[in-house]
């Protein structure tokens, strides 16, 4: 199933295809049919059984001499929506699964920033970039949000980088005039300046699947003029915003001390104007009630970082209790706080650390009139794709297979040539769950940003 050839007009696949479409609601469909526009990359038609193809493609008007080709998958192999990272870090691809001693403040210091300072040379980033995308792709992360460094150079070459391989993604230049080492600092007029001229770089390249996000580090290393600035951009340009929020109780005690005028954390962002239906904000661990309905006011959205949040020491947040509140969640990995590059990885450790949050509930009192119920399955899938959708502001455009979006998909093996392990009691959903908890990218024979094959383990 490689990208077809200029001669085709439309990809038809038939077989099983899997989509959310809420965070209950997942749909499997054992016999689909999904035609996809070559020229558009859109999903043009989606009919969810088809038990005689040959029949049913005759009779399409759709395709009536058209040139097509026709995918028709394995017992074992199913399609997935592509999976939405909305939070990483690309420079600090270069020390992921390293460091993992020292809680948040103290890894940032002693690991952080000067790794990333060595960004200043460009060749470095090209080299860790093209690693870093290629690596995220063959995970299945067909959207990211990432955060760069303070380097308009270096961002520039991420940005480069992630067209030259045709991920969809937001990019984000990230701003930092305080609290910083003096090897890693800017001022506030050229990180502002540098920001401005970043936007225009990759607005100007016209291309839909590239974004500018303004990135605030965090607002410890930010001061007042400078947020209100990038506030002031994100307006200016119409585009989005994300930094970390309430990951570990030092960073939260230190940034009210910074901004003593702001009620709480979430409250510094909103009073900057950097709080709004484009922001993503991760982590969000240590989230008081007033907070949460900030961030639900304002609808802007959480990407959940388990494996971080784990890793530094950081705590464990109740995204049972955001859904809940129908605040809008979505997972991370957030290299390199998280060790790990695939959003399988974020399913399993989400997972994890619900079943966390009811185990503490259990031991030490559950105060809410309902019973705790971790997050399952059907949840995990959502949060990695039309979850997902909704923080970035895309799920209009992708999410899952609904007739007009880009087609953004996975096609998953589950056969014995990879890690999953498959008998004759396993159906599509028993399939679906063992890939879930056991597979890996050797399960992915293709994956597909907007109908283009971008990477894949079968040629």
């Amino acid at each position: 199933m490689p990208s077809p050839s200029s001669t085709q007009e439309f990809m038809v696949f038939h077989g099983t295809v899997i989509h959310s479409l809420s965070p209950s609601d997942l749909e499997i469909n054992e016999n689909a049919v999904v035609v996809v526009n070559v020229a558009t990359g859109k999903i043009v038609l989606m009919e969810r059984k088809v038990d005689k193809l040959n029949e049913f493609l005759s009779g399409l008007s759709l395709l009536e001499n058209k040139q097509y080709n026709v995918n028709v998958l394995k017992k074992d192999q199913f399609i997935l929506p592509g999976f939405i990272d909305t939070h990483a870090h690309a420079p600090q691809f270069s020390y992921a699964a390293t460091g993992m001693d020292l809680p948040l403040l103290d890894w940032l210091d002693t690991y952080t920033f000067p790794k990333e300072a060595e960004y200043a040379e460009s060749e470095h980033a090209q080299n860790v970039y093209s690693k870093v995308v290629d690596r995220f792709l063959s995970c299945g992360t067909t959207t990211c949000s990432w955060f760069a460094t303070i380097h308009l150079e270096a961002s520039k070459i991420l940005t480069d980088v992630i067209e030259e391989k045709g991920q969809r993604a937001y990019i984000g230049k990230v701003n930092m005039d305080q609290n910083s080492p003096d090897y890693y600092i800017e001022k506030t007029e050229s990180s502002v300046s540098d920001t401005r001229t970043f936007i225009e770089y990759v607005q100007a390249k016209n291309n839909e699947l590239l974004t500018p996000i303004i990135t605030p580090r965090f607002a410890i290393s930010c001061t007042s003029p400078l947020l209100k600035a990038l506030g002031d951009l994100a307006k200016e340009y119409q585009v989005p915003i994300q930094s970390h929020l309430c990951e570990n109780v030092a960073e939260i005690e230190f940034t009210q001390s910074l901004f003593p005028n702001s009620v709480n954390y979430t409250a510094v962002y909103d009073d900057h104007g950097l709080l709004n239906d484009k922001t993503i904000m991760a982590h969000c661990v240590h989230m008081t009630e007033d907070e949460l309905k900030l961030i639900k006011e304002r609808e802007a959205g959480v990407s959940h970082c388990p494996n971080s949040n784990f890793n530094l020491q950081s705590g464990v947040a109740d995204i049972r209790h955001y859904l809940d509140l129908d605040i809008k969640c979505s997972l991370g990995t957030d290299v390199a706080g998280g060790f790990a590059t695939s959003i399988l990885d974020a399913m399993r450790s989400a997972f994890t650390a619900s079943n966390t949050i009811g185990i503490l509930k259990s031991q030490y009192g559950n105060r809410s009139p309902k019973p705790y119920k971790a997050l399952d399955a059907k949840e995990l899938i959502y949060l990695a794709t039309l979850g997902g959708a909704k923080v970035v502001g895309m799920e209009d455009k992708i999410g899952n297979f609904k007739v007009g979006k880009d087609f953004d998909a996975l096609v998953v093996d589950a056969s014995d040539n990879g890690p999953v392990r498959l008998f004759r009691h396993d159906g599509a959903w028993e399939t679906l769950q063992k890939f879930l908890f056991t597979g890996d990218e050797r399960c992915l024979s293709h994956v597909y940003v907007r109908g283009r094959r971008v990477a894949g383990w079968k040629q």
